[in-house]
């Protein structure tokens, strides 16, 4: 049995998920991505668990796809590596669901290389740091392929449409300044202090808001801001502050207000969300499935930097 490429500690109601093949860069592997998805859906289930911190061990985030497998890492016999049994074409249990539909805030703290998919699996969640040294690539292009792990998707909406095809038509990489400067990440910080900047944020969050209230923006927020219209949003939205606003934790979030305290919210994000949650349909219908796809498609993760090259692409 191999051993875990994920390292999982909770403290506080902070669960810090740690990539972990430091001698690897922490490149990018099937069984990191399935325990990346295992992870992010017990935190959504787990009320002892308000916000997610991923970062990676040693000076790497994660360089990117495992090229081990050399010139047919994607799509000859090396591919089993990166995708893992089931191929490219991801149906349900991915890591990219898993962290898009997670009810708890997510924060990556990108303290190395951040290349590929070592890049595109922090672009579900909700909030990136970087350290001063950190570098970044949507290299797709460089490598023949195409933005893969919904990047297509999550990189506009993040930076607009102009940035999001400059980057990942060039393919090259960058530093932190420039995402910053990109709005790619919020802040870059000495990589001593990038684990308690984002343990500060989350602290923010675990100590100040009610964990149901958060689960419920943070699906409105990422599921609504691209609907064509509000109009079908205050439906659900002032159904939801009706029904809220009649239970304990808006009377908490009150009296703690007028009182000057802390507050204490009792309600639970496994067993008090609202009527009208979820207001989408529970599963989506994507216009590409197995059973319509060729037989045999063309790979689609990234192919990314080998770990020895991950701070050299130009």
């Amino acid at each position: 049995m191999s051993s875990p490429q994920i390292e999982t500690s909770l403290d506080g109601g902070v669960l810090t998920l740690t990539l972990n093949r430091p001698d690897k860069l922490n490149a990018y592997t099937a069984q990191m991505g399935r325990e990346l998805a295992e992870a992010f859906q017990r935190a959504d289930t787990d009320d002892a668990v308000r916000v997610v911190i991923v970062t990676g061990a040693g000076k790497g985030f994660c360089a990117g796809a495992d090229l081990s497998g050399g010139a047919d890492s994607f799509g000859g016999a090396g591919a089993e590596q990166v995708f893992g049994k089931g191929g490219p074409v991801r149906q349900g249990g991915s890591f990219v669901e898993a962290i898009f539909n997670c009810r708890k805030p997510s924060i990556a703290a990108i303290n190395g290389a951040a290349v590929g998919v070592g890049l595109t699996l922090t672009l579900p969640m909700d909030i990136r740091l970087a350290a001063e040294g950190a570098r970044f690539g949507f290299v797709f292009a460089r490598r023949g392929l195409v933005p893969e792990a919904g990047s297509a998707w999550f990189l506009p909406r993040i930076v607009g449409l102009p940035q999001a095809l400059r980057w990942c038509y060039s393919g090259r990489v960058f530093d932190a300044a420039e995402a910053l400067r990109g709005g790619l990440v919020e802040a870059v910080v000495p990589a001593e202090d990038l684990l308690a900047r984002a343990r500060e944020i989350a602290r923010e969050i675990v100590d100040n808001t009610a964990p149901v209230a958060i689960a419920l923006t943070r699906q409105m927020l990422w599921r609504c801001s691209a609907e064509p219209s509000p109009l079908g949003l205050l439906a659900i939205d002032g159904a939801m502050a009706l029904h809220l606003g009649a239970g304990p934790d808006v009377g908490e979030g009150v009296a703690a207000f007028l009182e000057r305290r802390p507050p204490h919210f009792a309600g639970r994000v496994s067993t008090d969300l609202p009527p009208q949650y979820p207001w989408w349909p529970r599963a989506d219908s994507p216009a590409v499935t197995p059973a319509n796809l060729p037989a045999h498609p063309p790979a689609e993760q990234s192919a990314d930097l080998p770990a020895n090259r991950a701070s050299d692409e130009h």
